[in-house]
C-alpha cells in the first residue's frame, strides 16, 4: 500500500492504494474546520481508518469525517462502502444514475444523488460534481478549486494518463465519455489541473490534452 500527501491552502489530500486492483482512496480534509470527505471506500476498512487517523493533524481544529463520495458504481470502488458507512454513519454521495447499481451491489442507499453541476461541501471546501457519461452511466468526477490556485480533479475511472476509462468496446459509450471529458474537464479547467485517478498514477490536463485527437481516432 502506498500513500501520498498534498498540502494545499484550503485543504490537505491524502491517498492510499488498496486491493489487488490498486484502487486509489482519497481523503480531503478542510483545514479551516477539520471536516473530511473520503472518496471511494474501495476496500480494506482497517486501511481506510488508518488513512483517516493519519490526517488528524491536517487541521488546526479536531478533524471529523463528514461524508463518503463514490466516483462510480463498479464493485472494486465500493467493497468497503457498506461496512465503513455503517461504522461512521456519515452522509454518502454518488452520481444519480449509479445509485441503483450501488444499492444492488452493496445494499447501501446513497443519501445524496448527484447531478452534473451539483456541489459537495467538505466544511469550508467545496467540490464541484462533473458528470462523465460512459464508463458507467453515473460516473462523477469531483473537482476542488483551492484558493491557492491549484485545481484537483478526482477522476475516478473516467480519465487516466494515456486515455479515458474502459467503455466496453462500445463506440457510443466511448464517444459519450470522450465528449464529456473533452467538454467538461479539458474545456472547463486549466492545463495545470492535477488529475487524481481511480487507479495508478496521477497526471495533469496539460499532459494529456495533446493526445485528445489521437484517442478519438484510435477509438479507446
Amino acid at each position: 500500500m502506498s500513500q501520498t500527501f498534498l498540502d494545499l491552502t484550503d485543504a490537505t489530500i491524502r491517498s492510499l492504494s488498496v486491493s489487488e486492483m490498486s484502487n486509489n482512496i482519497y481523503l480531503v480534509t478542510s483545514k479551516g474546520d477539520g471536516s473530511q470527505l473520503l472518496i471511494d471506500a474501495a476496500d480494506d476498512v482497517a486501511a481506510i481508518e488508518g488513512l483517516v487517523t493519519s490526517a488528524a493533524s491536517d487541521a488546526d481544529v479536531p478533524t471529523q469525517l463528514a461524508g463518503i463520495a463514490t466516483t462510480h458504481q463498479h464493485w472494486d470502488h465500493v467493497r468497503a462502502l457498506a461496512e465503513y458507512a455503517g461504522k461512521t454513519g456519515v452522509k454518502t454521495y454518488a452520481g444519480a444514475e449509479d445509485v441503483d447499481g450501488i444499492a444492488a451491489g452493496t445494499n447501501v442507499a446513497i443519501d445524496v444523488a448527484l447531478k452534473h453541476g451539483d456541489t459537495v461541501s467538505v466544511g469550508q471546501v467545496v467540490l464541484e460534481c462533473v458528470h462523465l457519461r460512459g464508463h458507467t452511466p453515473g460516473s462523477i468526477a469531483y473537482v476542488l478549486r483551492d484558493s491557492g490556485g491549484t485545481t484537483v480533479i478526482f477522476s475516478g475511472d473516467s480519465l487516466f494518463p494515456g486515455g479515458v476509462g474502459n467503455t466496453g468496446n462500445d463506440p457510443q459509450r466511448f464517444a459519450s465519455l470522450l465528449d464529456d471529458v473533452e467538454t467538461r474537464l479539458f474545456g472547463a479547467y486549466p492545463d495545470e489541473a492535477l488529475v487524481l485517478t481511480g487507479h495508478g498514477s496521477s497526471t495533469t490536463l496539460g499532459a494529456e490534452r495533446p493526445s485528445l485527437g489521437e484517442w478519438r481516432l484510435r477509438g479507446w
